[in-house]
């Protein structure tokens, strides 16, 4: 690694015949250019203009773990706003919005997405794909519905076996797919 300054976007940092792009850097014309604000980095030995930023933004990529409120169930997907990454209290700095594919909902077949997943429910997810589109995944025994309410009277559900929940004011019972530690966890976001 040879050099660090500090650098704001749009300063010239590189040329692309001596480094390649990389995280916080862009080109035009041959020409490197910072894309956020940062420490610039230029490494040697791989060759690489980087501009490693002290705030970086909140963007999802695959892997992450995320919390998500159900929107909307149709007949081969479910689609959810993503409200936290997992570890963090910081807005998403990117897309939100979100689809679950019926082949990702439960490792077992799937048939019936309300049986698995209903609108209001806040789940934990991983994110599988960011383009085109978001797409997440419940299929881990960690993922899944965290909290749901009564579809009836709205009274917080509470696990009754595996794969059911059961609201207590109501008395009736209704399956999910329960994340293994459903009811133990504290969520909050801003």
């Amino acid at each position: 690694m040879s050099e660090k300054r500090r650098v704001f976007p749009g300063d010239k940092v590189a040329v692309e015949e001596e480094y390649l792009i990389s995280e916080g850097t862009f080109a035009r014309n041959g020409v490197v250019y910072a894309s956020q604000v940062g420490t610039l980095v230029l490494d040697d030995e791989e060759c690489v203009a980087k501009v490693i930023s002290p705030n970086p933004p909140n963007i999802l990529k695959p892997g992450d773990v995320v919390y998500a409120e159900v929107q909307d169930i149709r007949k081969t997907m479910a689609t959810a706003n993503v409200l936290a990454r997992d570890g963090t209290k910081r807005r998403i700095g990117s897309e939100t919005y979100a689809t679950i594919h019926v082949s990702k909902i439960s490792p077992d077949y799937t048939d019936d997405i309300t049986k698995e997943l209903r609108r209001g429910d806040l789940i934990r997810a991983m994110v599988t794909d960011v383009k085109p589109s978001l797409q997440l995944t419940t299929k881990d025994r960690h993922l899944g519905v965290i909290r749901s309410l009564c579809g009836r009277c709205k009274t917080k559900l509470v696990r009754k076996d595996a794969g059911q929940l059961s609201c207590l004011k109501c008395r009736r019972s209704m399956p999910r797919k329960i994340a293994d530690d459903y009811g133990d966890v504290r969520y909050e976001y801003t």
